[in-house]
This record gives C-alpha cells, sequence and structure tokens, in this order.
C-alpha cells in the first residue's frame, strides 16, 4: 500500500512514517500545505493521511482543492481539531475518515487498511466509463458492472444494454436498437427486439435502474 501522510509536526511524522514502513506500507511525506496537492496528484497514493493545521494551506482547503480537481483517494483525517463541529466540516470537504489526536497507532494503521480494503472493493470509474445510476460500462473492456460484479447478460443482451449506456439520458429508436441487437439479420421479426427488452427488465429489477418504453420514441435506460 502506498501511503501520503501530509503532516508539519517533525517528531510525528518520523514517528508514523517508521511505524507505518514497519507494518509494509511505503509512506511518502509532504509537511507543507502548499506542496501538498503537487505531491498528491504525483504520487497517486492510495490512502492520504491529513492533518489539518498546515503551514501554507490549511488541511481542510486542500482537501477541498483536491475533491475539486477530481481526486477521489481515500483520506483519513489525522487533526487535534476535535470538536464534533470540526469533524464534519472534514467529512463535508470530503474526507472519508477522522481520527483525533492523541491516537493508538494500531487504531491508525487499522483505520487506513479499512479505508484501504473500502477502496479496492469500490473502485473509482476510469474517466471513459460511463454510469447509470448503479451500473457501469467499461469502454475499454465492453463490460457491464453492477457495483463491483459484472452483470451476466447474453451478448443481445448486452449489446442492448451498451446502447442505451452509450446515450445516457436519450431515448435509442427501437429501430435503431434492433440494428444493433439483431445485426444484418433479416430473418428476424421486428418484435424480437421487446423479447430481449422484457429479458433485461427482469434482470434490473433488483438493481435500481429501469428500462423505460418511450412510445413513438423508444427505450430509455434512467436511474430510478
Amino acid at each position: 500500500m502506498h501511503l501520503l501522510l501530509i503532516e508539519d509536526d517533525p517528531a510525528l511524522f518520523t514517528t508514523l512514517q517508521r511505524s507505518l514502513v514497519r507494518a509494509q506500507m511505503r509512506v511518502d511525506v509532504c509537511s507543507d500545505g502548499a506542496q501538498a496537492l503537487t505531491h498528491w496528484n504525483t504520487l497517486q497514493p492510495d490512502v492520504v493521511v491529513l492533518d489539518l493545521s498546515l503551514p501554507g494551506v490549511d488541511g481542510l482547503d486542500v482537501l477541498k482543492q483536491a475533491r475539486r480537481s477530481g481526486l477521489r483517494t481515500p483520506v483519513l483525517i489525522l487533526t487535534a481539531r476535535g470538536t464534533v463541529g470540526d469533524k464534519v466540516l472534514g467529512l463535508n470537504a470530503g474526507a472519508d475518515d477522522y481520527l483525533p489526536k492523541p491516537f493508538d497507532l494500531d487504531e491508525l494503521e487499522a483505520r487506513i487498511r479499512a479505508l484501504h480494503r473500502r477502496n479496492a472493493d469500490n473502485p473509482t470509474p476510469q474517466s471513459s466509463d460511463l454510469l447509470v445510476g448503479e451500473l457501469r460500462l467499461d469502454r475499454n473492456s465492453g463490460a457491464i458492472y453492477h457495483r463491483h460484479e459484472v452483470l451476466d447478460l447474453t451478448p443481445r443482451e448486452l449489446a442492448l444494454m451498451t446502447a442505451l449506456m452509450l446515450r445516457p439520458g436519450h431515448a435509442v429508436s427501437k429501430e435503431r436498437l434492433f440494428e444493433v441487437v439483431f445485426p444484418g439479420q433479416v430473418d428476424v421479426q421486428f418484435e424480437a427486439i421487446e423479447v430481449v427488452v422484457y429479458r433485461l427488465r427482469k434482470k434490473l429489477t433488483a438493481m435500481r435502474v429501469s428500462l423505460v418504453t418511450l412510445r413513438g420514441l423508444g427505450y430509455l435506460l434512467k436511474a430510478d
């Protein structure tokens, strides 16, 4: 696991770095808030441990800037600001966990590993992926995922779903879907597309996504 520790107290970050390296983590340290975002972007760590009281730029501002720029790395806030109000501010700014000082090193390690596991189980979609509710189309592989599980679809169901997900928020005509699902198959009746739609609807029932018929327009995939 690669960890970025953003902390300005030399005694504390030295102790933490030594302890976490012994726990089989690779640890990079940044002690200046003004440089933190650059380190974060360059290193692309698995988890960030962030102090709020930093020189240059406050840790809360570092976190807000990171989230605005699209960085989705799990963040554990580590700070002497232990009030409920400060915790709420940190979580609302995009933190994933919060540990007030003083703290136990074993608890810190456990929380870091929990964040890493959670992120591994729910990977951040790539920018090229397409999302409809909890469904994700991986445009590189062509697979469609529900959360982190690949949907079990027939080739025709996959073709229809892909055509709909490529047009998020728009209806796709029945004629267009027929061309995609039954390419060049002149012996197949036009109504066969409705059979594929029916089967897909049954599979999507528990996934909080609906395949909607828009009369005269075609079909639309939308999140419930």
